[in-house]
Parts: structure tokens; sequence; C-alpha cells
């Protein structure tokens, strides 16, 4: 009975040293898990990193000049349009608008008394009293009064609009930004004061690859207008890895391919009802994106050797061979799509792919 069970032990390490290829393996107690290869339907989750940015984000600029004297808001603040957000010393504007006033009314008046002039003339004309020449004189000094008058309008306009620039308004609701000034500063026009964030849309800005557009479009929806309703639903990532609850759609598609880079920029909007999202925040904009008909393995199949992407193949003979393969750049949180080295009926290592080596049996 020993000489028995010592020549079955021979018997084994024979069979298991002309397995696979008749190389000396390493006696593996449990099989891999495998998997035959198979078409299937996957979303897969196209993420692009953005920065949040209001849908009308307004920066505040004086267009007077003068001394800053109240500053009516804080930072972070919620503003409605319409409200005062500054103050810049209005006394001059408003000494300019009174001058211009009186200067208006100086000039009505001036006009009034040509009028009368040129209508009393013209009775004078009529009973042959007077001659052409002074009809026509009070004719152009009565245009010339009407225009002086539209001249003073216009100064007085003018001075009217400098003064209300002295109070500078919300043009947008919104939310109020970082602010770089103080009560008493000169200020100058074109100063930078704040940004009001228009916050009620927030948008991210992102750039796609053409050719990811080019799958999207089908032969029937070829327009950006089609092409953008037949878009999924767009999710917002912050930093930290939590989503906002709230999906946004692809609203905006260049239409121009950047050469240097092949892509395209996209916006995505965002609703922001409760202003919890404000400008300037980076995080992820994630699109699901349906592939159908192609083969998917999962990512601990791959092993990674620098540039080159492998997986194990069982042969007939149960042993492992590694295979080259191409995969999509996109990936599901736990598969890939293969689009090449692999063909429907393979079986491949699903698990432990990192540590089977070339002819390694993997099936007992």
């Amino acid at each position: 009975m020993m000489l028995q069970a010592r020549n079955c032990s021979i018997v084994a390490a024979v069979l298991m040293l002309a397995a696979c290829g008749g190389k000396q393996v390493d006696y593996v107690p449990t099989s891999y898990p495998t998997m035959e290869i198979r078409k299937s339907d996957i979303t897969l989750p196209l993420k692009y990193s953005a920065t949040l940015k209001g849908t009308s984000d307004v920066t505040i600029k004086p267009q007077v000049s003068g001394q800053l004297t109240e500053v009516c808001i804080t930072e972070g603040e919620q503003v409605k349009k319409g409200d005062v957000l500054f103050r810049i010393d209005s006394r001059d504007a408003a000494l300019e608008l009174e001058s211009a006033e009186a200067n208006l009314l100086a000039a009505q008046a001036s006009e009034s008394s040509a009028k009368l002039e040129y209508e009393s003339t013209q009775n004078l004309y009529a009973k042959k009293i007077v001659s052409q020449y002074m009809l026509d004189n009070a004719s152009n000094a009565y245009k010339q009064a009407q225009a002086s008058t539209a001249q003073a309008k216009a100064s007085a306009d003018r001075a009217r609009v400098n003064l209300s620039y002295c109070t500078i308004e919300a043009p947008v609701d919104g939310v109020i930004g970082s602010i770089p000034v103080y009560a008493g500063d000169q200020v100058n026009a074109g100063t930078y004061l704040t940004m009001v964030s228009g916050n009620a849309k927030m948008y991210a800005e992102f750039s796609v690859n053409e050719t990811v557009l080019e799958e999207r479009a089908q032969a029937e929806v070829r327009d950006t207008e089609s092409l953008l309703a037949d878009m999924p639903d767009a999710t917002w990532l912050f930093k930290n890895g939590s989503e906002y609850p709230l999906k946004g759609r692809i609203t905006s598609i260049t239409g121009t391919v950047d050469r240097t880079t092949g892509t395209l920029t996209c916006k995505a909007t965002f609703p922001n009802p409760d202003g919890s999202l404000y400008s300037g925040i980076q995080g992820t904009v994630v699109i699901p994106f349906a592939v159908n008909d192609v083969m998917v393995v999962p990512q601990n199949a791959v092993v990674r050797l620098q540039d080159k992407s492998l997986v194990y193949k069982v042969g007939a003979d149960s042993c492992a061979y590694s295979t080259i393969v191409t995969t999509v750049g996109i990936s599901s949180d736990r598969d890939l799509v293969v689009t090449s080295g692999l063909e429907v009926g393979d079986v491949i290592v699903t698990e432990g792919a990192n540590n089977v080596y070339e002819g390694q049996r993997v099936l007992f």
C-alpha cells in the first residue's frame, strides 16, 4: 500500500511537470476566479475638472471718480437687484447738476424771447413793414436759441446721470464677493469695488474631447440643439467627494475645436435655489456616458506594465497566458471597456491577475 501511494505521488508530480507546456509550476491549491468574455452595455462616468461661476457674475466698478463715502454691504451678503452697494461723494456732481439746470433755464428763457421776436417779425413781414432779411435773421436767432436749449438740456441730463453714478446699485440678484476698498478711499472710474455673483444658477465650464461628442451625436442628431437635448443630466462632485443633490444640464457647446488640445468647451448649468453653491468652488462634472454592445472586464483583471495593459487569458490547457489589450480611457468604478486583444468566448482571470505568471495553471 505504501509503495502504491508513493507511485501515485510520483505520477501526480510528473503530470504537474508536464502541464502548461512542460514548464515547472508551483502547485496552487485553489483555482483563480475567471470569466468568459461576453458583450454587454455599460454606463461610464465621464469626469471633468471645473470651477463654478454664477451665470450672471457682474464686476462692480464706478463710472465717476471721487471719495468713497459709504460701503453699504459686506462680503458674502445676499443682495437684490437695485440694492445700494456703495456711495461716492456726490457734492461736486450735485453742484454740476444745479449749474446745468440753471443754464437750461436761461437757455429756455432765451428761446422763449427768440420765439416771440420771430413771431412778431412774421406779423410785420406779412404787413410788409419789415424786409425778408429781418425775417430771416429772426428765424435764425430762434433756431439758434432752440439749439442752445437742446444743448443745455443734454448737459443737465448728463449731470443728472453723473450724480446717479455716485450711488452704485446691484445690477442683479446675487452674492457679494470680496471688497478690497473702504469708506474714505479715493476711487476712479474703473476701480474694482467687488463682484456680484448672480447665483440663482451656476455653471461649470470644462473641455470635452471631440471624439466623445462625435460618438454621442447619432446620424439623425447632428445639430447642437438636438445634441444638447440628447445629453444626459450632469452631476457635480465637490473636492471632498460629496455629491451636490441637484442635477445639471449641458447648456452650451462651442462651435469650434481647439486645434492644440482637440477639445470643445462645454458648460453645465446647475440650479442653486438655496445659494449653497458659490463662484470659485472647484470640483468635478460627471456625465454618464452609455456605450452598448462592448466587451467589459473587471479592473482587477487588467495588469498595467508601463504603457501596456494586459490580461491573462486561460488556454485550453487551463494555463494562463498574457494578452495585451486596448482599453477605453474612461472606466466605471470597477469595470473597463476592452476594444481589442480579446474575443467573445475567451476566458480570463478576473482576480489575482497581478500574482499570475506566464503559463501558470489556474484551473484545477
